[in-house]
C-alpha cells in the first residue's frame, strides 16, 4: 500500500513543550476569562476589576486562540506553525519598535523562530 503522505518523525521535544507550555497559558486564559464572566453576574456589575465585559471576552478568546495553537502544534499542523512563526515574529518587530531588541526576551523570540524554521520539515 502506497501513499504520498511521508511521516518524517516524531513530534520534535521542543515543539511539545512548546505546545504544552502554550497549552497552560490557553487555560489560563480561559479560566480567567471565565471565572471574570461569573464575577460580573455574581457581582451584577459590567465592570470586574476594572476590566469591561469587552476585556473578559478577549481573555476567553485568546485562551481559546491558544489552546487551539497548542494542539495544532502538537499535532503538527502546518497552520500551527505558521501561525506560531508569525506571531513570534510581530513580538521580535514589536521589541525592536520599542527599542528593546537586545533583551533576553528578544534573544528567546529569534530562538524559537530558529528553532520552528528547523524543524519544519515534521509538520503537514
Amino acid at each position: 500500500m502506497s501513499s504520498s503522505y511521508t511521516n518524517v518523525g516524531s513530534l520534535p521535544l521542543g515543539v511539545a513543550i512548546l505546545a504544552i507550555l502554550i497549552g497552560i497559558f490557553g487555560a489560563f486564559f480561559l479560566i480567567v476569562g471565565l471565572l471574570y464572566f461569573i464575577g460580573i453576574i455574581l457581582l451584577d456589575s459590567a465592570f470586574v476589576f476594572g476590566i469591561g465585559l469587552v476585556g473578559g471576552l478577549l481573555l476567553l478568546i485568546i485562551g481559546i486562540v491558544l489552546l487551539v495553537v497548542a494542539s495544532g502544534l502538537w499535532n503538527q499542523e502546518l497552520w500551527a506553525l505558521a501561525l506560531s512563526l508569525i506571531v513570534l515574529i510581530l513580538l521580535l518587530v514589536g521589541d525592536a519598535i520599542s527599542g528593546r531588541l537586545v533583551t533576553i526576551e528578544a534573544l528567546i523570540l529569534v530562538l524559537l523562530i530558529i528553532y520552528l524554521i528547523a524543524v519544519r520539515r515534521h509538520f503537514d
